[in-house]
């Protein structure tokens, strides 16, 4: 590598870092996500305000080849993959039995219907032009459904954590159907990414291996793997678990084994066909189930977790978002039109699906539109959910653009409500709260993604 090279690539992730950390804190210091700071940093050196000012100097720092480009999309991966962990790790221990109904009620009724809703209208819809360069409309289809059904967990639960709210009841039924929406909505996303990865004509993977060609059988063939590889790993999460408790711990430090296990489960997901960032999120999700149990080894596993979440929240998360908003062109590749329809219609339906599944359930009607609004933050899984289907090819520039502006738009606008609802008196605060409905472990939200 020339020294030019190594150059550029020290300063495209310090100015990057510097941004995202110091938009971040500015949108944090105003009681806003940081996620959405850390994207506007990146969008500031993207071509839509640096390339417009300055393009020789963007593009020379910011190439779209090269070594720079090679090594800032490394790190843009890395931090996607121990978002997606830490993701999962954040899903520990939020259910209670005396909410199962209201849950089970609002995670049917608010994740089954924008779903369907979103099968629907993209088939009835011409999405010629949405398609990207994978040209797959099936996986478009489900990309586009479950981005009008998903559900942000860290974001809303950092949002609850500022405003005082997050041990209350009403905070416990949000992330509870929030956690079992993203399980099964990253399976889906999976199998979206494993139907376009198996038409690909490179021959690598098991899908490749076993003559799985037409779009059926990939379909089933992914889904099969998805649910099985869950499985797998919470076999294997829980037998190491239960041997490392048994010994009191193990010659491997907890770190570098959580480390390992996210990379190990990225390139396994590859190999499967199955998207990298869902191998990530089921070893998060297994780690943060199993580290809550007494003994040594539990204690080391959760200094390991808050180690993982230091150094990730630290620098790689903050430059994936800041690389997101690099990527972000609102000169050349955003569609308004298909934006404002797009942002209608998914705040909409995800708000009238969560608010009638809340009256099933029997909640009030002030308590239902507050769980409506609430869980219309798309957050970082809406933003993975986009860069997944860039990176992919599954959808276009344009359909990245308006999934990004769609994510931070329903954030800035869940923590607004949420707060207005608290002035005025129709949400209560943690310390209004008997301490006998005060959970015995606090939420514990991350960095605000």
């Amino acid at each position: 590598m020339a020294q030019t090279d190594l150059f550029k690539i020290l300063s495209a992730l310090v100015l990057l870092l510097l941004a995202a950390h110091l938009t971040g804190r500015l949108f944090r210091r105003f009681r806003q996500p940081p996620v959405v700071g850390e994207i506007l940093g990146g969008l500031l050196l993207g071509p839509t305000v640096l390339g417009q000012l300055l393009p020789q100097v963007q593009h020379w720092i910011f190439p779209k080849q090269g070594p720079v480009a090679v090594c800032l999309e490394l790190v843009y991966q890395l931090g996607m993959l121990l978002l997606m962990f830490l993701a999962g790790v954040e899903m520990r221990t939020v259910f209670s039995r005396k909410d199962g109904r209201t849950v089970g009620l609002i995670a049917v009724v608010g994740m089954v219907v924008p779903f369907a809703f979103g099968l629907v209208a993209t088939s009835v819809l011409d999405t010629s032009d949405l398609l990207g360069p994978a040209g797959n409309r099936t996986a478009l289809t489900l990309v586009l459904a479950c981005s009008i059904a998903i559900t942000s967990i860290p974001v809303i639960s950092r949002i609850m954590l500022d405003l005082g709210i997050a041990r209350t009841p009403f905070a416990r039924i949000v992330l509870s159907v929030a956690v079992l929406e993203d399980i099964v909505l990253n399976v889906v996303i999976s199998v979206a990414v494993g139907i376009v990865a198996g038409s690909a004509t490179n021959g690598f993977g098991l899908a490749s291996e076993l003559g799985i060609g037409s779009a059926n059988a990939s379909a089933v063939y992914h889904s099969l793997a998805s649910v099985g590889f869950l499985a797998l790993v919470a076999l294997v999460g829980l037998l190491l678990r239960r041997r490392l408790a048994a010994s009191g711990g193990g010659p491997v430090a907890p770190l570098a084994v959580r480390v390992s296990a996210v990379l190990a489960s990225a390139a396994t997901c590859l190999y499967l066909g199955v998207a990298p960032m869902y191998g990530a999120f089921v070893v998060g999700l297994i780690s943060g189930l199993t580290a809550g149990a007494a003994g040594t080894a539990s204690g080391a596993a959760d200094e390991a977790i808050k180690a993982i979440r230091s150094f990730a929240t630290g620098f790689f998360v903050p430059v994936y978002f800041a690389v997101v908003g690099l990527k972000l062109d609102l000169i050349r590749q955003f569609d308004p039109a298909f934006f404002v329809a797009f942002l209608a219609v998914a705040c909409v339906v995800k708000a009238v699906s969560v608010y009638a599944g809340a009256r099933l359930a029997r909640r009030p009607a002030a308590d239902a539109v507050h769980l409506a609004v609430a869980m219309n933050a798309r957050g970082g899984p809406g933003i993975v959910l986009a860069t997944v289907a860039l990176d992919t090819g599954i959808g276009s520039p344009s359909v990245f653009t308006s999934l990004v502006l769609t994510a931070v738009v329903t954030s800035l606008l869940a923590g607004w409500w949420l707060e207005r609802a608290i002035n005025q008196g129709s949400l209560g605060r943690d310390d209004e709260l008997p301490p006998a409905r005060v959970p015995d472990r606090p939420l514990s939200p991350t960095a605000g993604r």
